[in-house]
């Protein structure tokens, strides 16, 4: 949990800190695999800064829903990555959307061992 915490402190920093400082990163923000441009990406990156917020607050705080969340947020990012592959003109096709695609799963997938494991002591007492 502490980790998971880590990461989303340290995210929501980098993030702030490229969306603040950096021209061309401001510009340009994904949801759900699609770019959006000008002010609807200067509007939206704070959204992203308090997704990654919250969930730092509930890792630290261990809340019993943020692992299966942030599960489904990975795989909400896998799938988005293989959607910005082939739908942008920087994207590079299918098959590297795919590959990037099962490598973002990963943390998904140990995100939701550890939920069961979880639940599974929790039932034990």
């Amino acid at each position: 949990m502490r980790a998971g915490a880590l990461f989303c402190a340290a995210t929501v920093i980098f993030l702030a800190a490229r969306d603040l400082f950096d021209a061309d990163a401001r510009g340009v923000e994904v949801w759900l695999g699609f770019e959006v441009h000008g002010r609807a990406a200067l509007w939206s990156a704070p959204l992203h800064w308090a997704l990654f917020a919250v969930g730092a607050w509930a890792f630290w705080s261990e809340r019993p829903w943020i692992l299966p969340a942030a599960a489904g947020y990975a795989f909400l990012v896998a799938a988005s990555h293989l959607v910005w592959s082939v739908a942008s003109p920087r994207g590079h096709g299918l098959a590297a959307g795919l590959a990037l695609a099962a490598a973002l799963s990963i943390p998904g997938l140990l995100l939701l061992g550890a939920w069961r494991r979880e639940r599974r002591r929790q039932a034990e007492g």
